[in-house]
């Protein structure tokens, strides 16, 4: 009867690791914030975004395929449309985003995939919200959710707030922290709205524009 039970219980420790192993994240959708963009004495914050290799059936000569794009969309702090990019990742490939320079206030040609564009006419923006949908079709304006991104971002936080005169402003020094993209539930709504927006601020001419995808071998 022992030997029977302590079979029993190698099974179950057998199945549950096996469980557990095939148990991923299949999140497709991730937020964050950024703080302190185009601040005086202020440092870059970055945004980072791996191919987990999730999606990669093969891997001729150690080349997985599987790649998959990272649909970033920028809101400033009044929910409105700064940038929308879709940027390509390999399996197990970095992309690495500056949020001064590509993310929030790109200057430079007009374009997907390549650094910068013009949308500079709507001014500077120091605060807000950046969203990633981890998608299989390299078009921001028709996002198609996959799982295998995930990502990381840095914010930069101050030490001081002056609130008068108004508006508030932080102050230095400042500290550089560093947090997952928190994983989040997209509904359709959500969706459809992100695709939407982008569609709207690129075709017609609203002042925003396309945020800057740097190419994989150059992290900063």
């Amino acid at each position: 009867m022992k030997r029977v039970g302590f079979v029993l219980l190698l099974l179950v420790i057998c199945l549950g690791t096996a469980m557990a192993q095939n148990v991923g994240d299949n999140s497709v959708y991730f937020v964050t914030y950024f703080s302190n963009a185009n601040v005086t004495a202020a440092p870059d914050g970055t945004l980072r975004i791996i191919n987990d290799g999730t999606q990669a059936t093969s891997c001729p000569d150690g080349a997985c395929n599987g790649t998959l794009w990272a649909d970033i969309y920028v809101f400033d702090d009044s929910e409105e449309l700064i940038s929308c990019c879709s940027c390509a990742i390999t399996s197990d490939g970095l992309l690495s985003e500056s949020v001064d320079q590509q993310l929030v206030n790109p200057t430079g040609p007009t374009g997907p995939g390549i650094y910068g564009s013009t949308f500079s006419t709507r001014g500077e923006f120091t605060r807000g919200v950046i969203k990633v949908v981890s998608s299989n079709n390299g078009n921001p304006t028709t996002p198609s959710p996959t799982p295998g991104l995930r990502g990381w971002a840095t914010h930069i936080q101050a030490t001081k707030v002056k609130l008068t005169p108004e508006p508030p402003v932080e102050t230095g020094p400042f500290y550089v922290t560093e947090t997952a993209l928190a994983d989040s539930n997209l509904s359709t709504a959500e969706l459809n709205n992100l695709g939407a927006a982008c569609s709207y601020g690129l075709v017609d001419n609203t002042g925003y524009g396309w945020c800057g995808c740097s190419p994989e071998d150059e992290d900063f």
